[in-house]
This record gives structure tokens, C-alpha cells and sequence, in this order.
């Protein structure tokens, strides 16, 4: 069964990074026996990564704590953060470094939705301050530049940054997927592409709502 907080996760995800854009949900991840114990550990690790990298000037400091993901595996962070809810800072932690390992794994598809989206979310493209348009080295970039502003600026506004992001690409991947949809594309092969594009649409626009409602705790200092 899965839990909510993990309804916009990538399906049949390998241990370091999650499939294409598919946005069909992962098994998850048992917890303890004893919820509040598991919610208290979650918090606890996500508090300490945070402080940990505010507290230092370090930049390899700083880099360990970008490339978690790419050292410790997906799974890895899951298993300490993913069924934390998504407005805890445990929470807010794992859809920013899904969202980087998701960039990363398909940067070519994230920067061409990107570009088809932008001129129809020229708000939410000025927030996520991506360069235009955007080449997948610039939304690999993004994603990075993103993740270190949890720890070596505004984190609210770095959860704004990414939610902004994952607004524009999911109205890209809306236009694709009708654009599929108006050429036949789905008939191909049996598969359909249209759909699959739709659902990684609200796949984002579940990350973006998730990543501002976060913010707006943060702000308020309630994002526990």
C-alpha cells in the first residue's frame, strides 16, 4: 500500500535513481513500531542535515550534503525521510532531493517541458530563476544550486525556487501530453505517452503544493 506522502513518486525506482518521469507510485517504506518514535528520528536527521549545513562554510561540507542521494542511494534517504508527512521538515528534505535525483536521471525531458511551459507560467518562471531557455545542463544546475539554498540561504525561498520549477515543467508536460494526445502518439507501440505525461503533470503539481506549504511553515517557524 502506499502512503500519501509518497503519491508522486516515480515507479519501479532503482536504489539510485527514480525512473523516467513516471509518476505512479513506490511501494512504501515500512516504518516502526512506533510511529512517533519514527516521526521524532525523522525529524531529528532532517534537523541535524539542516544545521549541520547552515552552521558551516565548508563548501565540501556543503557538497556532501548536496550529493547525499548520490552517495548514500535513494533508498537510503527514504528509509529516513519518506513516510514523514509533508509538512515537516523531514518531509520538505525528501521531495528536494527526489526532485534533484528525478532532474538529474532526465534532464533532457525536464528542460524541454520546461521550455514548452514557461511562457504560460511566466510568474512561476521568475520565481524558479531558470536561464532561458533552459538546456538540461541548466536545469541539472537548478537543481543543485536549489538544494544548497536549504542550507546556505532562505530555505523558504529555496522550497519556493523548486516548487516554481516543478510548476512550469508541469505545464509543459500538460501541453506534450496534449500535443501526443492530437498526433495519435498513444496508439504507438500500444503504449500512451499522452497519459503518462498528464499524470507526471500532477505527479509536479502534487511536489509544487507539498514544497509551499512548507515554505509558508518555515516562515512562521512551524515547520517541525
Amino acid at each position: 500500500m502506499t502512503s500519501n506522502s509518497q503519491r508522486w513518486l516515480p515507479s519501479g525506482a532503482r536504489p539510485r535513481r527514480p525512473v523516467m518521469l513516471d509518476p505512479a507510485h513506490t511501494d512504501a517504506i515500512s516504518g516502526g513500531p512506533d510511529p512517533q518514535t519514527v516521526g521524532e528520528i525523522a525529524y531529528m536527521t532532517a534537523d541535524v542535515v539542516v544545521r549541520r549545513g547552515r552552521a558551516s562554510a565548508d563548501p565540501d561540507v556543503l557538497e556532501r550534503l548536496i550529493t547525499l542521494v548520490d552517495r548514500e542511494g535513494i533508498e537510503a534517504v527514504a528509509g529516513m525521510w519518506a513516510d514523514s508527512p509533508a509538512n515537516t521538515l523531514p518531509g520538505a528534505l525528501w521531495r528536494m532531493y527526489v526532485l534533484r535525483d528525478w532532474i538529474r536521471a532526465n534532464p533532457d525531458v525536464f528542460a524541454l517541458h520546461y521550455r514548452l511551459g514557461e511562457a504560460n507560467a511566466e510568474y512561476f518562471h521568475v520565481v524558479a530563476g531558470v536561464s532561458s531557455p533552459p538546456l538540461p545542463d541548466d536545469v541539472v544546475h537548478l537543481a543543485d544550486t536549489v538544494l544548497s539554498g536549504l542550507f546556505n540561504g532562505d530555505l523558504a525561498i529555496a522550497l519556493e525556487r523548486a516548487a516554481s520549477f516543478c510548476r512550469v515543467v508541469a505545464v509543459g508536460a500538460t501541453h506534450a501530453a496534449n500535443s501526443a494526445d492530437t498526433h495519435g502518439l498513444h496508439a504507438s507501440e500500444g503504449k500512451n505517452p499522452a497519459r503518462r505525461m498528464v499524470q507526471t503533470a500532477r505527479s509536479l503539481i502534487a511536489i509544487a503544493e507539498d514544497l509551499e506549504e512548507a515554505a509558508a511553515l518555515w516562515r512562521i517557524q512551524r515547520l517541525d
